[in-house]
């Protein structure tokens, strides 16, 4: 089992309120917002958040006094689950672990495009993100390494770039979109 340094939790954790009805509040919104922004992309608006999570708007500002607070909490979270997938990840086969892992971060970053784009102008989260990222990432980058399966020379920076790369382009459909990760992954495999 591999533990990672997860300061995302620390962060969240914070956040989260400590009386019962207060945290199932603070989590139906976190729900709400994610399927909402899924759904609408940047025109979501709070009142529709609120809507989805069975809440008063007063409840929302008092969690997320702001929609960036809100849009840095979802991040977060998705970040985080990212991370803990890694941990879900059968390692026999570290090449394998790794390209499952980078599907998967490649699919957050496309889907959640709104989210990475509001953190721009409050990146406040992006430093304890970037750091559990580059942690969960560099650890199945090292395990593939060791068992000679991964270029030597290639670094968790030189991947996380890559994973940008797949996930802004623009592709006519997801099927081409593949075609490109699976060429790019073919790029990390030691030749």
């Amino acid at each position: 089992m591999y533990s990672f340094p997860m300061p995302i939790t620390d962060l969240l954790a914070q956040r989260r309120p400590h009386r019962a009805d207060a945290a199932r509040n603070f989590d139906a919104i976190l729900v709400a917002a994610r399927a909402a922004f899924g759904e609408y992309g940047a025109e979501t608006t709070l009142e529709e958040v609120a809507r989805r999570a069975g809440v008063g708007i007063g409840t929302l500002y008092r969690n997320f006094p702001t929609r960036e607070d809100l849009v840095e909490a979802i991040y977060l979270a998705e970040v985080q689950a990212v991370c803990d997938y890694a941990e879900e990840l059968d390692r026999s086969d570290a090449f394998a672990a790794l390209v499952s892992w980078l599907r998967r971060l490649v699919q957050l970053a496309n889907a959640k495009r709104v989210l990475v784009e509001g953190l721009a102008f409050n990146p406040g989260a992006f430093p304890a993100a970037r750091d559990a990222l580059y942690s969960t990432g560099g650890s199945l980058i090292s395990d593939a390494r060791g068992t000679g399966q991964v270029n030597a020379d290639l670094d968790i920076d030189d991947v996380m770039r890559f994973v940008i790369g797949v996930s802004l382009g623009v592709y006519r459909d997801e099927a081409q979109r593949e075609r490109v990760f699976q060429a790019a992954v073919k790029g990390l495999a030691a030749s």
